[in-house]
């Protein structure tokens, strides 16, 4: 039992773990009734609920985020693309003589989504055709995404009522929030196809070594051109929820800073910005990690302006949890049990 929490203790999704129990606990102190879940008009309802809920969004763009990452990418766009997502469906919607027609709802996401691949498409062109630096690439798509969602909402805030749209952020499915189905069916899609198939290990091999994948035969300018375009059409997900969630599409808001939550998120659950092995798993936790964290300091009395400041504090101690130094001391801890253990099986 104990040589397998040494084993455990030496994975990279340890700490990320212990640090989401230690941040439920602390809620459950300041607020006894943390854990409560009730049952509404067949909704659940709860603090847990809530951080599922919320936390939606940044899990949708931190699954599509990894597999950027895993590639030796980033993408700072997908805010961006979250902005642009909304802005579309709510022009749209509200073009249209019905905005409660589930039918001109469903054309809306489509072509919201359609647009956002497309997006995903044009940073991938960027980063394996033209070979610029992914950073680079996707800061141009950050920086003019905004100005085109504001063309799009002509610099105003767009009040969507939509009662099908409006689904999307606040509805519920078999008692859960559609958003938290929407988020698992995607984290599970993407678990499915990339351990289920090569795709996860071209990933990973054009991540560590990309010359030695090409001249293996893998098509990284394809490779990319598709973890780019997923996690564009991940944020345009996202994006409708916030969109429908606000009840608004607000081009300046929307999507603000959640390629940092994504970042973190991923970086969090011990995925490398070097490339390579990545984590699913882990970006779950480290996104539970992040939303928990938000909770945490509106439970616990904090001033919300100090938000940013605690998720720097988390990420600097994850990361220092997470490093090289840290890995060895268990490492030795763990051959010492395993010592421990061996003697005391010769003794007996």
């Amino acid at each position: 039992m104990t040589a397998a929490l040494a084993r455990f203790a030496g994975t990279r999704i340890f700490w990320p773990i212990v640090l989401l129990v230690v941040l439920l606990v602390i809620n459950l102190i300041a607020f006894p009734g943390f854990f409560t879940i009730t049952i509404k008009n067949g909704h659940l309802f709860g603090s847990l609920i809530d951080i599922l809920r919320n936390g939606a969004p940044t899990l949708i763009i931190a699954v599509g985020m990894t597999l950027v990452i895993a590639t030796r990418g980033i993408d700072l766009s997908v805010g961006a693309v979250c902005a642009i997502s909304g802005a579309v469906a709510a022009a749209i919607i509200l073009g249209s003589p019905d905005p409660g027609n589930p039918g001109v709802v469903a054309v809306a996401v489509a072509v919201s989504l359609g647009i956002s691949l497309v997006l995903g498409v044009w940073n991938g062109f960027l980063v394996a055709v033209l070979g610029i630096q992914p950073i680079i690439a996707t800061l141009i798509l950050m920086t003019a995404g905004r100005g085109i969602a504001m063309l799009i909402t002509e610099g105003q805030i767009i009040t969507v009522n939509s009662a099908p749209f409006k689904t999307l952020g606040s509805g519920s499915l078999f008692g859960l929030p559609v958003s938290v189905i929407i988020a698992a069916v995607i984290f599970a899609f993407a678990a499915l196809i990339t351990r289920r198939s090569a795709l996860g290990l071209l990933i990973e091999s054009v991540g560590i070594n990309p010359e030695a994948s090409r001249q293996a035969g893998v098509r990284s300018r394809g490779l990319l051109f598709t973890v780019y375009a997923f996690c564009a059409l991940s944020a345009g997900i996202a994006g409708l929820i916030l969109t429908s969630n606000q009840t608004a599409a607000d081009a300046n808001n929307t999507g603000l800073f959640i390629e940092l939550d994504a970042i973190l998120a991923v970086v969090i659950g011990g995925t490398s910005l070097a490339g390579g092995r990545y984590s699913l798993a882990g970006t779950l936790v480290g996104a539970l990690v992040i939303q928990t964290l938000v909770t945490t300091v509106y439970t616990v009395g904090i001033p919300p302006i100090a938000t940013m400041v605690f998720k720097a504090a988390v990420v600097t101690a994850v990361c220092l949890l997470q490093s090289p130094a840290t890995n060895a001391a268990f490492a030795r801890w763990r051959r010492s049990l395993s010592i421990r253990a061996g003697k005391g099986a010769a003794a007996s």
